[in-house]
């Protein structure tokens, strides 16, 4: 039995990868997808730079999509960040050195946490509407534009989302579970008008439980996939629960 549904329209994205930067080589990649690899990183030049160095790959790729997506400041926007595995790579570095009876740094663990990129992101633009930042497993996407939704049914007029990841660090590759690679995308979500695409979200629970990922992209690029693609549904089990996405118009 479907236990949440709803519907939204996405106003503007924007997305990053090694080697996939503007929207004309988004619209080719998700007509013949490929795992992004590589080290390039976004130049973030909107971020003052004793900020910026603040933030690594991980950072400089979700800010910059945010930025792109956000070209003129709305100082009260509502904002979803979410990231299945966060800043892991630093905080696998401050534990190493931990095991090593090394110092930890206060600001690389202030910088580690969940929220940090975000607050990053919130500091540069002087912004203060509210932000909510979620790790969801490999349904991270789906939380995130859950969390979106409830934002627009709290009447705020859009809801900005930013997704993003980077490959486990290799201390942890054993507990990988689906394809890899750095990316971030981030959309404007806004209620759909009457000539607007719309997008529905449906999860049924009692599903069946699936470990692992099928195909070769991580979830969180099959949802950016089918959002700025043409396909009419993408479907993900996880755990106990069926999520659909749907695409009408």
């Amino acid at each position: 039995m479907a236990a949440m549904t709803s519907g939204f329209t996405i106003k503007d994205w924007a997305a990053f990868a090694p080697g996939i930067a503007s929207r004309a080589e988004w619209m080719a990649w998700a007509g013949a997808p490929f795992l992004p690899e590589g080290e390039a990183t976004p130049a973030l030049a909107e971020m003052a730079p004793m900020q910026r160095r603040r933030v690594d790959k991980l950072g400089r790729m979700a800010l910059q999509v945010a930025w792109w997506c956000q070209q003129e400041v709305d100082e009260n926007i509502p904002m979803v960040f979410a990231s299945r595995h966060g800043d892991l790579g630093r905080t696998y570095d401050m534990l190493r050195s931990l095991a090593q009876g090394e110092a930890s740094s206060p600001t690389q663990f202030g910088l580690s946490t969940h929220n940090a990129i975000a607050a990053q992101y919130s500091i540069a633009r002087h912004l203060t509407g509210n932000c909510i930042c979620v790790s969801a497993g490999s349904a991270s996407a789906e939380a995130a534009v859950v969390e979106a939704l409830g934002l627009l049914a709290d009447e705020a007029d859009e809801a900005l989302v930013v997704v993003y990841d980077c490959p486990l660090p290799d201390g942890y590759a054993m507990y990988q579970d689906e394809p890899e690679a750095a990316f971030a995308w981030t959309a404007r979500l806004g209620r759909p008008g009457a000539d607007d695409v719309r997008y529905e979200l449906q999860v049924d629970a009692g599903q069946g439980r699936v470990d692992g990922q099928v195909g070769g992209l991580p979830h969180g690029l099959e949802v950016l996939r089918f959002l700025i693609g043409s396909e009419a549904m993408l479907e993900h089990r996880e755990n106990d629960r069926t999520w659909r996405w749907r695409r009408h118009g």
